[in-house]
């Protein structure tokens, strides 16, 4: 007798497929990427650095997308300066103990990030208290403020804190994520690239 949870396997990896294919096929979207991309290399080839930070599956995400710019992505080259926001677990519970979780985020980009710096900002509802206070701060402080979100309408706020966006059409949390991961991997390649002369085969 099939399994019927075949059935939600196959159903989740064809919705996957089809928020992909409709980023691929969005011209403006494809255009945000390149943009997004073009700021990190800007940011990084004047001595900037990148900043991420999130929660949950976005923290994940944050780590993941330093670790691509720290270590490498497609070929072997330098690193690049990326730091995720997430990782400290004696900063994240002073902060969050002594000023409130709302501060996390905010209180490490007052003292990590400089006018010039690039500042990626996740949330797939666009409406976490500790990530928007974070972009009212590298706002402030002349960073460019970029943020993933999702198509929710609810992420007013962080678009007007925005000096680019990146919102994944669809309104599922897990399927957001994925587009932003494949976006952050798209970025990556592009900034590398653009960077590094990639090997000839």
């Amino acid at each position: 007798m099939p399994d019927p949870r075949q059935d939600a396997v196959a159903t989740h990896f064809r919705r996957s497929l089809a928020v992909l294919e409709q980023v691929a096929a969005d011209s403006v979207l494809r255009a945000t990427i390149l943009s997004i991309a073009d700021c990190i290399t800007a940011s990084f080839r004047n001595g900037g650095k990148l900043l991420i930070a999130g929660n949950g599956g976005s923290a994940a995400d944050a780590q993941h997308i330093a670790g691509e710019f720290l270590s490498r992505l497609r070929f072997d080259r330098n690193p690049l300066p990326a730091v995720a926001l997430t990782t400290d677990t004696s900063v994240l519970t002073a902060v969050g103990n002594d000023y409130g979780f709302d501060q996390v985020f905010e209180r490490q980009l007052r003292g990590l990030g400089r006018q010039g710096d690039v500042f990626i900002a996740i949330s797939t509802s666009g409406r976490s208290p500790n990530v928007l206070a974070a972009l009212e701060a590298a706002r402030k402080l002349g960073m460019t403020t970029i943020s993933f979100t999702g198509a929710a309408h609810g992420a007013n706020v962080m678009r007007a804190l925005s000096d680019i966006v990146l919102a994944a059409p669809s309104d599922d949390t897990p399927l957001i994520q994925q587009v932003h991961i494949t976006a952050a991997h798209a970025i990556c390649e592009v900034v590398e690239r653009d960077l590094f002369a990639a090997p000839k085969p």
